[in-house]
């Protein structure tokens, strides 16, 4: 199994489209950390780019995010990555967090106004 979460200096960015880098962790059959690379964010803002097929792409089927929009979490889930939204704090144990099942999506998402993109949480504007 591959989780990937987005950070910002090893942390869990709060935001999916803005974040540094996409961390990968390899989880190997007893759950454990077994590999962990970093997958540099596109540029320009996320939630459009094409890193979502690049995830799915390199084995991903697990994504533990902060904050994220309707489109990002739709397309996640099309491309077969089960989300979980309101994740926060060191990216290693949020993942060691996930393997002991103690991770709930919040089930909250940024807000989309139309056609152009508005986050309540002001990374849009």
């Amino acid at each position: 199994m591959r989780v990937a979460v987005p950070t910002r200096n090893n942390e869990l960015d709060n935001h999916f489209g803005h974040c540094e880098s996409y961390t990968l962790f390899t989880i190997n059959e007893d759950k454990e950390i077994e590999l962990v690379e970093t997958l540099p964010s596109p540029k320009g803002c996320g939630c459009k780019s094409n890193i979502i097929p690049i995830l799915k792409e390199k084995g991903v089927t697990v994504m533990l995010a902060g904050n994220m929009g309707d489109g990002a979490l739709f397309n996640l889930r099309r491309n077969g990555i089960t989300t979980y939204r309101g994740c926060s704090g060191n990216a290693t144990e949020v993942v060691k967090m996930y393997l002991k099942d103690a991770i709930v999506d919040s089930g909250l998402s940024c807000v989309n106004h139309g056609e152009e993109e508005v986050h309540e949480c002001g990374h849009h504007q």
